[in-house]
């Protein structure tokens, strides 16, 4: 990370367990699909809302946007060189008069780097024989 500057959505404390893991933040990456719901669409989905039971082409609408959203925030992970995405949050939002549907995922791209200088430091182990909280250092781990 030297030297390089980068946006995340990760919080201080998220942000130093990943380090501590040998994982380095790569940058913030973005996805989104927006998605149209037709006018056949919403008059099916208010006849279908009278009676009970899925509606299960609105269903299939969002199942596609979500994943399209999804595989291009991996995208744009994937051009940084990452091994991951984490802290992923996915948005749904309708828009103009609940004819459109865009789905954004926003989550921060990861590349493991080996780990850290002296090794995990950050480790805990839980001895559930007596729930007690013991660290590394006095276990000899």
């Amino acid at each position: 990370m030297a030297g390089r500057a980068f946006t995340s959505d990760l919080s201080g404390q998220e942000f130093w367990l990943i380090v501590d893991k040998g994982y380095q933040p790569l940058g913030l990456v973005f996805g989104n699909c927006v998605y149209s719901m037709g006018a056949f669409g919403g008059w099916l989905a208010n006849l279908k809302g009278a009676f009970r039971g899925e509606v299960q082409d609105v269903s299939r609408l969002m199942y596609d946007a979500r994943e399209l959203a999804l595989a291009r925030m991996q995208a744009e992970a994937d051009a940084l060189g990452a091994d991951g995405v984490i802290g992923v949050d996915l948005r749904i939002d309708y828009l103009h008069g609940g004819e459109w549907m865009e789905v954004t995922a926003i989550g921060t791209a990861i590349r493991y780097a080996g780990p850290p200088p002296g090794g995990s430091r950050g480790q805990v182990v839980l001895d559930v024989s007596d729930n007690r909280t013991v660290r590394p250092q006095d276990t000899g781990r």
